[in-house]
């Protein structure tokens, strides 16, 4: 059954996808034209390209003077993996998880390296948990903006100066697209591929003085692979920080980095990203308020995260719909938009509740986000009158 009508007009960029995320406006292969290639990542161009990756992040997040940042392998994911084993051990460990990611780390601190003094405080998605619980004399771990959730805190005022555990914070969600509070973040993690539209398989660490510390005075107890290997003979590996990489970085990604960098520095830094996924949650936020079919994931609109905005299904036809006919529902709608080139990679995380998923980082325009609001719409009625007509309804 296709005989409702498709809106006229398409996005100009049907790219809504949460990781890797669009590329920023203007982009083009051409820019990639003085990648190092062939070229080792030793070599002094390699290391000089490496070096301002470093440099310019730097600055556009506004790092403060004595935090290092290095690049390591394995997107967020393996940044982060390398925090934890390299700085966990020497307190208790407080996990917060309201989202995939949250729970991975818990799962990869109580059972994977097994740290036995630890607390995994859960909420369930689309909600936050409750902060008063966590105990800052031990070592924090925690997710500032749930990708597959729409969860975020909402600032660092929870967490407090004089703590005596680390922060450690998966930020990959978060950064370029919301202000962090550097003094309040002890390691921080990031990847290439969120806000900034970059390639994948490289991640960005940040620590503070207090994470050198003690990655210069803790040896963990349990083997540390090659990759995590953050300090040796109760020293920081410092090469990390200075585009001496632990393994081979593609040059290629490198050389796509630097110009995502110097796009968001032409266009105002750091203010200008963040002001931008700020009008696109926004311009999300008026269709969603006028939208009887959809509802943000995240309960409470303090929370909710400007840039994976998380949706589920309002409408009680669809609500009334077991969880995977929720997932088929969905499922219906994207295959029709991808059909029509009007949106594409806007699935639900596979273990989130079942919906829909927009990306609203930086590197989105927000005339492409108003442009589909009314494709989602026909999609919706679209597959819900199919869905209907299948099952008898009138």
């Amino acid at each position: 059954m296709n005989d409702l009508m498709p809106p006229a007009v398409r996005p100009a960029n049907p790219r809504f996808s949460p990781g890797p995320t669009t590329k920023h406006p203007g982009w083009s292969l051409d820019s990639l034209q003085d990648a190092a290639f062939g070229r080792s990542h030793r070599s002094k161009v390699g290391k000089a390209k490496l070096v301002e990756v470093i440099e310019r992040s730097r600055g556009l997040l506004g790092l403060p003077d004595d935090y290092r940042l290095g690049i390591l392998p394995a997107s967020d994911t393996g940044a982060f993996e390398a925090a934890l084993w390299s700085l966990l051990g020497p307190r208790g460990v407080d996990v917060l998880a309201w989202d995939a990611f949250g729970r991975q780390w818990g799962v990869d601190v109580t059972q994977q390296l097994g740290v036995t003094d630890s607390r995994v405080i859960r909420a369930e998605f689309g909600h936050l948990p409750d902060l008063s619980q966590v105990d800052f004399s031990r070592d924090v771990v925690f997710t500032w903006s749930g990708t597959t959730s729409g969860v975020a805190v909402p600032d660092g005022d929870w967490i407090p100066e004089d703590r005596r555990g680390l922060t450690i914070c998966d930020a990959t969600s978060a950064a370029f697209g919301m202000e962090l509070p550097w003094d309040k973040l002890d390691a921080a993690t990031y990847s290439w591929q969120k806000v900034m539209g970059g390639e994948a398989q490289h991640g960005m660490l940040a620590l503070s003085p207090r994470a050198v510390e003690r990655l210069e005075s803790h040896v963990p107890s349990w083997p540390m692979p090659k990759i995590f290997r953050l300090a040796s003979g109760g020293k920081l590996n410092e090469g990390v920080f200075r585009g001496e990489n632990i393994n081979t970085p593609s040059l290629l990604c490198v050389e796509d980095a630097l110009q995502s960098l110097k796009w968001a520095q032409s266009i105002g830094g750091l203010s200008a990203l963040i002001g931008r996924t700020r009008a696109n949650f926004q311009a999300v936020a008026r269709w969603v308020e006028k939208t009887a079919w959809v509802d943000f994931l995240c309960v409470d609109a303090a929370y909710r995260s400007p840039t994976a905005c998380c949706l589920k299904f309002a409408d009680p036809w669809a609500v009334g719909l077991s969880a995977d006919g929720q997932r088929a529902l969905a499922s219906s709608m994207l295959a029709a938009l991808a059909e029509k080139g009007a949106a594409y990679d806007m699935e639900a995380y596979r273990e989130a509740p079942p919906g829909l998923r927009l990306w609203g980082g930086a590197t989105v325009e927000t005339a492409d986000l108003e442009a589909v609001f009314p494709w989602l719409d026909w999609a919706y009625a679209q597959a819900k009158a199919e869905f209907s007509a299948e099952a008898g309804e009138t």
